[in-house]
C-alpha cells in the first residue's frame, strides 16, 4: 500500500512480473512521489499474482500495487514449478513426476517459459532511472530500442547518448535525395507531441492549484556592497576544509545565499505570520484560519536535470551561518544525484528561490505549496555607481556599489502588503548592515 503522506505516484517500473517470487525486502517497483523517486520494497515472502498498473500510471493512495500470495498459501505444485528455473524444466536429466505431467497434459494450459532477452526490447532493457527516461523523452528514443550496459540490463546515460549518436550518423550518412531541396513554401510545421516526466506532471498540478492563491508582489533593491566585503574577509579565513563534530565536510566558501536565509529567518522572528499556513477547511460550517509555526523550514529552490526541486533547511532559527551552508550544499548534492528523501522535501514553511545565480534582476515568484504564504526570489548581484551615503549634496562623490534586488510574493488573502514592505525591511537592514545580523546570532 501506498504511504498516508502523499496523495498519488507515477509508476516509473516494475521490477517484478506476475509468477515471480519475492521475499521481505525484495524492490517491487520505483515511483516518483512529489518529486521525489522511491523504490517500493515487499514486505512479505510469496509470489505476485497481479499488477495493478502498468509503467508511467498513477497510483492513487489507498490502493493496492500488486497482489502477492504469501508462501503458507502457495499449493505444492506451485512451489515444485516456482523451485524450478527454465534450463532444469528443459533439462533431460529434469523428468517431470509422472502423474504432474499427465494432469498438466490434460489441462492444455502448459507454457514455455519465456526467457528475457536485453536485445529484445524486454523488462530488463526497460529498467531506467527517473533521469534516464527524461534524457529518452527529450532525444525521442525508445528505450526499448536501446542496449543497457548497467545492472540487470539497467539503461544508463551512455547508453542513451550513443544510441542518438549513432541515429545521427546513420542520418547524415544516407544517400542524398535526387529531388531538389524544397522551398520555404513547400515547408510545413511539424508538432510532436511529448509526454510530461514526472516532475513536470507534479508541477503542472502545483501550479495550478496555486492559481487559486491572489499573489501581492514586492521588489527593491539592496545595497549588499558591507555584505559582500565581509563574504570576502569570511573566506579568507575559513579553511578549505572543514568539518563539524558528524564529520560532515563544509562548502569551501561561503556564497551569499546562507546570509540571505538566516536574514530572512531573523526577520521572521518579528513576523511569524509570513510564516504561517493557512488552514481551509473543505467544510462549508467551518472558517479559515491561520496556522502559525515556531521553526522556520526554510525550502531553497533548486535547478536540477530532473526539473526544480524545492527541499527545505530544517530549524534555521537554530542554526549558524557556516551550518546553514553546509546543509545547502548537502541538499544541493542530493538533488543533483536525484537522492532526495520525502523528508527533505516536506515541512517547508517559506521558501527562497535564488534565480540570480542563473541570470535575471527581477522576478515574480509563486507560492507553489498551500502550506506557505510567502516567497522570496532573489535577482542577480549588479555593480552600479551610486553617490557615498555620508556625502552631502555640495561634496556628492560617486562610488561603486554592489546591489540584488529582493522579490517578495505573499498570499494577499491573509497577508497584507504593508506587513510584506515591513518584513522586507527589517531583511534589508541585516544585508546591508550585516553586523547587526552577526549580533544576533545564536
Amino acid at each position: 500500500m501506498l504511504s498516508v503522506g502523499i496523495k498519488e505516484v507515477q509508476i516509473i517500473q516494475w521490477f517484478v512480473e506476475p509468477g515471480a517470487r519475492v521475499e521481505q525486502f525484495s524492490k517491487i517497483c520505483e515511483v516518483q512521489s512529489d518529486k521525489a523517486a522511491v523504490e517500493i520494497t515487499s514486505r512479505f515472502d510469496g509470489v505476485i499474482k497481479k499488477l495493478h498498473y502498468e509503467a508511467e500510471d498513477m497510483a492513487q493512495v489507498g490502493k493496492a500495487l500488486c497482489d502477492i500470495d504469501v508462501l503458507s498459501d502457495i499449493s505444492p505444485e506451485d512451489e515444485a514449478a516456482l523451485g524450478s528455473t527454465p534450463e532444469q524444466a528443459g533439462s533431460p536429466s529434469a523428468p517431470q513426476q509422472p502423474q504432474k505431467a499427465a494432469e498438466k497434459h490434460q489441462s492444455g494450459k502448459e507454457q514455455e517459459p519465456q526467457p528475457l532477452d536485453v536485445q529484445t526490447g524486454n523488462k530488463q532493457s526497460s529498467l531506467a532511472t527517473p533521469a534516464v527516461r527524461g534524457l529518452l523523452k527529450t532525444l525521442d528514443v525508445d528505450i526499448n530500442s536501446v542496449i543497457g550496459t548497467g545492472k540487470d540490463g539497467r539503461v544508463l546515460k551512455e547508453d542513451v547518448q550513443k544510441f542518438a549518436d549513432a541515429r545521427s550518423t546513420a542520418s547524415f550518412t544516407s544517400p542524398p535525395s535526387s529531388s531538389s531541396a524544397p522551398s520555404d513554401s513547400t515547408l510545413t510545421q511539424t508538432e510532436t507531441p511529448i509526454t510530461l516526466s514526472p516532475i513536470q506532471s507534479q508541477m503542472f498540478k502545483t501550479m495550478t492549484r496555486s492559481l487559486s492563491i491572489p499573489h501581492f508582489t514586492y521588489a527593491d533593491e539592496l545595497d549588499i556592497t558591507a555584505l559582500s566585503r565581509l563574504r570576502t574577509q569570511l573566506n579568507n579565513t575559513l579553511p578549505t576544509t572543514i568539518k563539524d563534530d558528524n564529520q560532515t565536510p563544509t562548502p569551501p566558501k561561503l556564497t551569499y545565499l546562507p546570509f540571505i536565509i538566516k536574514s530572512l529567518s531573523l526577520a521572521l522572528t518579528s513576523f511569524p505570520l509570513l510564516n504561517a499556513r493557512v488552514s481551509n477547511s473543505s467544510s462549508p460550517s467551518s472558517k479559515p484560519s491561520l496556522i502559525l509555526r515556531s521553526s522556520h523550514n526554510i525550502g531553497v529552490a533548486m535547478d536540477t536535470p530532473q526539473g526544480l526541486l524545492v527541499p527545505n533547511i530544517k530549524h534555521v532559527q537554530t542554526l549558524s551561518i557556516l551550518e546553514i551552508a553546509a546543509e545547502v550544499a548537502r541538499l544541493h548534492a542530493l538533488a543533483l544525484a536525484s537522492k532526495l528523501t520525502a523528508a527533505d522535501l516536506a515541512g517547508g514553511t517559506v521558501t527562497v528561490t535564488n534565480i540570480g545565480s542563473i541570470g535575471g534582476t527581477y522576478l515574480g515568484p509563486i507560492i507553489a505549496s498551500e502550506n506557505e504564504v510567502a516567497i522570496l526570489g532573489v535577482g542577480r548581484k549588479r555593480v552600479v555607481p551610486a553617490f557615498a551615503d555620508d556625502d552631502t549634496d555640495a561634496d556628492a562623490k560617486v562610488v561603486r556599489k554592489e546591489v540584488m534586488t529582493f522579490s517578495w510574493s505573499a498570499d494577499h488573502r491573509v497577508v497584507d502588503g504593508a506587513t510584506v514592505a515591513r518584513c522586507a525591511e527589517v531583511v534589508r537592514g541585516f544585508v546591508e548592515r550585516p553586523e547587526g545580523m552577526v549580533v544576533r546570532l545564536r
